[in-house]
């Protein structure tokens, strides 16, 4: 007898939270590991501040283009564990670290290349000071990218097999050893020297090494919900690992040759407008970062459930989480309508970055849902192997709409930064609704991981 469609809408959305709220509080922990950054740096001194413009975006692009390719895994280990195959989701998260190992010592030998590249490149005229404590941090992050490849490619395992806890509880620690070391090192306390930037790169580095030993570490237990024991299929998991993230690692590329475009046209606003939104975006990152956690839960479970043979469940699971979001993160968009000025003074005390920003965070508030909701069916889609429609999506929004629509606003219009934000919200809007169409148009319901 087939369950109620009242009973899988019950249990769905208590497996959305189940899964969400530790993976939401994973996301933000390590995600606090860069607002740390940020929040001391934005005391130490505008410069350095104004520095984490160039280091975050170039950073975060990189990390995130060349974890493309977890998206196979999510989808190949999440359909394994649902179909009870556990030699099969071993070798999927072997290929997976095995990948993430390679790509992050091919990032370590370019990065000699890549500094002047960006530096002189895209931010020709963000002046020295701010060159050169973008050089520091760039100079460590870069470098030690295998490490945070790894612990998240680790991390995404477990999630996949259903595991958000253990994520979480690893990320607690590993904010604990960067609060500590990047305090000592930027400020110079402890008996440490002040390095500024370079000593938040430092820290940062120090906590995903600790976040890498411990994951694998719960990875190597044979009696786990999945585990890299084991030897034989690499290649097999390997193979159909990058045909479901082929189209993900496109759709990346495209997503961040917009972001980068989108943070080129900032620059050309001045330091000021620099410094300002990368306030702007450590408060935006609550958001983004709760949009991620459900995002996680949506496609574990739709890749799951599609292991297990229960469509209708992956479905209502992609729409619970979906509602769920835009209800939380409605909720955060009041709080920024309501005290601007004190979220942007906890990174700031220039009262003009304050006044910059202030108007930013009412669109921040519109896009919040919209973000939400874009990032879930994003998300749910990639669960579901279903990569190219998730690249359509990121295409029309993300390239296309964001960066024409931004110009016209900042450059036409002369709208400055509350143009740029603007701009970011008729893109996720946009990804939003084409999200939802193709979601419930249901063919990914068919696709073979």
């Amino acid at each position: 007898m087939l369950a109620p469609a009242s009973s899988i809408r019950d249990e769905s959305l208590r497996a959305v939270w189940t899964l969400a709220g530790p993976a939401i509080a994973q996301q933000l922990l390590h995600t606090a590991v860069f607002l740390v950054d940020r929040g001391m740096l934005g005391h130490h001194g505008a410069d350095s501040l104004a520095s984490m413009q160039i280091s975050s975006p170039v950073v975060w692009s990189t990390y995130s283009l060349l974890a493309a390719f977890t998206v196979g895994s999510i989808a190949l280990v999440g359909r394994c564990v649902g179909a009870n195959d556990r030699a099969s989701a071993a070798a999927a998260v072997r290929a997976s670290l095995g990948f993430a190992l390679v790509l992050g010592f091919l990032v370590t030998l370019a990065t000699p290349l890549l500094l002047p590249l960006v530096l002189h490149g895209l931010f020709p005229d963000a002046g020295a000071a701010v060159h050169a404590e973008a050089t520091g941090y760039l100079g460590v992050a870069l470098p030690t990218m295998p490490l945070t490849l790894v612990s998240f490619t680790a991390a995404v395992c477990l999630q996949a097999a259903g595991d958000t806890r253990t994520p979480f509880l690893v990320a607690a620690a590993g904010n604990v050893v960067n609060v500590v070391a990047s305090y000592a090192l930027v400020f110079g306390e402890l008996g440490m020297p002040s390095l500024g930037a370079q000593g938040a790169a430092i820290g940062s580095a120090l906590a995903f090494g600790l976040e890498t030993v411990a994951l694998l570490a719960v990875l190597a237990r044979r009696d786990g919900r999945v585990t890299w024991r084991g030897r034989g299929g690499e290649r097999e998991a390997t193979r159909r690992m990058l045909r479901v993230a082929g189209p993900s690692l496109g759709e990346r590329a495209i997503q961040h040759t917009g972001f980068l475009g989108f943070v080129a046209m900032i620059g050309a606003l001045g330091p000021g407008a620099m410094a300002a939104n990368q306030a702007l975006i450590s408060i935006e990152s609550i958001v983004f970062l709760s949009a991620d956690g459900f995002g996680i839960a949506a496609a574990a479970l739709v890749a799951q459930r599609l292991g297990a043979g229960l469509p209708d469940h992956a479905e209502r699971a992609g729409l619970a989480a979906a509602k769920l979001t835009v209800v939380v993160l409605s909720g955060v968009g009041v709080i920024y309508v309501a005290i601007p000025e004190l979220l942007l003074r906890a990174f700031t005390s220039d009262a003009e970055i304050v006044a910059l920003g202030a108007p930013c965070l009412y669109a921040a508030a519109v896009a919040a849902p919209l973000m939400g909701a874009g990032v879930v069916f994003s998300e749910a889609l990639r669960g579901a192997g279903a990569t190219r429609e998730a690249l359509l999506v990121t295409f029309v929004g993300g390239l296309a709409v964001r960066l024409a629509v931004t110009a016209v606003l900042v450059f036409v219009l002369r709208w400055g930064l509350l143009g740029v934000w603007l701009g970011s919200t008729v893109d996720w809007g946009l990804r939003a609704l084409l999200g939802w169409r193709i979601f419930r148009r249901g063919r990914w319901r068919t696709i073979e991981v």
